[in-house]
């Protein structure tokens, strides 16, 4: 039997949507019905969805929802819990979350797999809260899973200022990590080392190979945080010290990469990636598990808080990608329900 709270829900919402793939403007309002969660779901009544980068390829038409996912755009959400699903007794009706979603964000209600919640603590606001999930997740992933990242080491991280650089270098600070960011402008540089990074690089004036090296007395860095791939994948294997670990989360650069594999064996590098959004529902769970015992509560005692750039109204979802496109942002971009 589904929740009480079904019955106040409405039959219809408004949501961002586009007929056919293309530049920002093809984003537009339509009004759907609303979603109604079966098993182990619950309904978020959407306060704020936030905007990131694999929302604007999806748009382009380059990376189509897994099977079942909602076709809707929005990987990241926060709002209270509207009605839940027969066999979901962990969340209660009106309570605010923040969640991981696969799809469907940019609408008023979104369907979220009851796992990939997290409570959102009084010291975080709303609209802070749906900043949060997807960089989380991944930052989590990918640094901490897959790259071991341990304390002590030192991390190189493309694309500082981003929503992943910006919540890679506080995580990491955290853990007492190292970190050495690389940077468009001299303006993002000095924004990074404000948000906690130990070194930034401007890519655009200086080798950022070299600067590693100098930055790090010849050793190089114990892991390096990928996001462009490319022609970037040589360059970063020479900044990986002995037993370093490349991994990769984007690929903005080209998918294609000249590997010596004569560097990688001598110096016994490790090379992985991932992509979160086809991941299993139950491997999301444990990974939001993971996440609630280790991180959450930095963010809960006030410890963190993701960096904010601008929000955007729902309606104005095409200038919100726009803006993304122009990389002139610092932190999160999120769209407001309200």
């Amino acid at each position: 039997m589904i929740d009480a709270a079904q019955d106040r829900v409405p039959e219809r919402m408004r949501a961002v949507h586009y007929d056919a793939p293309g530049g920002a403007e093809v984003l537009h309002l339509v009004e759907m019905d609303v979603p109604r969660p079966v098993a182990g779901e619950v309904l978020v009544k959407v306060e704020y969805a936030g905007v990131n980068r694999p929302d604007v390829i999806q748009r382009k038409g380059l990376y189509p929802p897994p099977p079942g996912a909602s076709p809707l755009l929005g990987l990241e959400i926060s709002g209270t819990i509207a009605a839940r699903g027969p066999d979901v007794d962990c969340l209660m009706p009106g309570q605010p979350v923040c969640a991981l979603t696969p799809g469907g964000g940019y609408a008023e209600y979104c369907l979220v797999p009851a796992g990939h919640c997290l409570p959102v603590p009084g010291s975080l606001t709303m609209e802070q809260a749906a900043a949060i999930p997807e960089t989380l997740f991944t930052v989590w992933h990918n640094v901490f899973e897959r790259g071991w990242a341990c304390e002590g080491e030192t991390l190189l991280i493309h694309g500082g200022t981003s929503g992943i650089g910006t919540m890679a270098i506080m995580l990491a600070r955290q853990f007492g990590i190292k970190t050495l960011v690389t940077c468009g402008t001299e303006e993002k540089c000095a924004r990074a080392l404000e948000i906690g990074a130990t070194h930034a690089i401007n890519y655009k004036t200086q080798d950022f190979v070299a600067e590693v090296k100098a930055l790090t007395d010849g050793r190089g860095v114990d892991l390096v945080l990928d996001m462009v791939s490319g022609d970037y994948v040589i360059r970063n294997l020479q900044c990986l010290a002995e037993d370093g670990r490349h991994v990769t989360i984007a690929v903005l650069g080209g998918m294609q990469a000249d590997i010596n594999m004569a560097v990688v064996m001598q110096k016994r590098l490790s090379l992985t990636g991932s992509t979160l959004r086809p991941r299993s529902e139950q491997f999301k769970t444990l990974l939001a598990d993971e996440i609630a015992k280790n991180a959450w509560p930095l963010f809960g005692d006030g410890t963190l808080a993701p960096v904010m750039d601008r929000t955007f109204p729902l309606a104005e979802a095409a200038a919100a990608h726009a803006y993304m496109e122009a990389g002139e942002h610092i932190g999160k971009i999120v769209l407001s329900l309200g």
